[in-house]
């Protein structure tokens, strides 16, 4: 099954190396996946330790020529990757190549903007290659029923975080007025933000009403935080038992899709065979 690229050129070096990068089912390209994942995970342990502090004024200079080393290597990866498929173009746009671009990226925008190779941790996205090289189709299956629901939901879930706004401006302006500069309000912004920490049922403590009516008020709110948290989780509920139906998590060559119906032959999407 051809994952995550287009289809490789019709040359022998092409094809060979393209096993080698994209499949999991060949011995090479087996090996070449597991060794990337440890390399992945080595690669983001290096970045943690970096930034603890002890560790950095012990070994700075050598996790500093680590970072370097594996970002060299992924570069190389990543223009192999480019090199391999018929469309260079249509894999690094598609989700694991924008992926494997940010897990080099960091490292060479750290020379104008230092302190951003911190954000090399997002390599620990690139293991999410695991469920293919060990065929744990069932996990990628879920995900995909999971990525669904919520795309269904995004306009119910839109719909409703503008109504929590609102309530949370009201609720704001209520309290200002209630409880005054005098008891720590000091103005409808900071009325707003004790609204949002309360009615999410956060309570980080260091806003809190201090006459009764305020108290009484509070109360109605904090209820109310429980309703509210209910909402969205019913939502998806809903449409994941939508969703619950066969999906392959075959992978289009040409697209990059992967919600076809267990019996496809052709993408729904771009007609390509499967």
């Amino acid at each position: 099954m051809k994952t995550e690229a287009t289809r490789p050129a019709e040359t022998p070096w092409r094809t060979r190396l393209y096993e080698i990068v994209f499949e999991a089912e060949t011995v090479g390209g087996k090996t070449f996946d597991v060794l990337l994942l440890v390399t992945i995970l080595i690669s983001v342990v290096v970045v943690m330790l970096e930034s603890v502090r002890s560790v950095r004024d012990d070994y700075g200079e050598q996790l500093l020529q680590a970072e370097w080393a594996f970002t060299f290597l992924f570069t190389i990866e990543y223009v192999l990757r480019l090199v391999s498929v018929r469309r260079p173009l249509k894999y690094a746009t598609s989700f694991f190549g924008v992926i494997d671009l940010l897990a080099i990226l960091p490292s060479y925008a750290s020379f104008f903007l230092p302190g951003l190779q911190y954000l090399l941790a997002i390599r620990i996205l690139r293991l999410l290659r695991i469920f293919r090289i060990l065929k744990l189709a069932e996990f990628v299956s879920e995900a995909n029923v999971i990525t669904s629901a919520l795309r269904a939901s995004a306009r119910k879930i839109s719909v409703f975080l503008l109504a929590v706004l609102f309530l949370v401006t009201i609720i704001g302006a209520m309290m200002y007025v209630i409880e005054g500069e005098s008891h720590g309000f000091d103005n409808i912004p900071t009325s707003i933000y004790w609204a949002i920490v309360t009615l999410t049922t956060v309570g980080y403590g260091d806003l809190s009403p201090q006459t009764a009516a305020g108290k009484a008020f509070a109360s109605l709110v904090m209820i109310l935080g429980y309703a509210i948290i209910a909402v969205p989780t019913g939502i998806v509920t809903v449409e994941l038992g939508r969703s619950k139906k066969g999906i392959s998590t075959q992978v289009c060559p040409e697209c990059h899709t992967q919600d076809h119906d267990v019996d496809a032959v052709f993408c729904k999407h771009c007609s390509s065979r499967l």
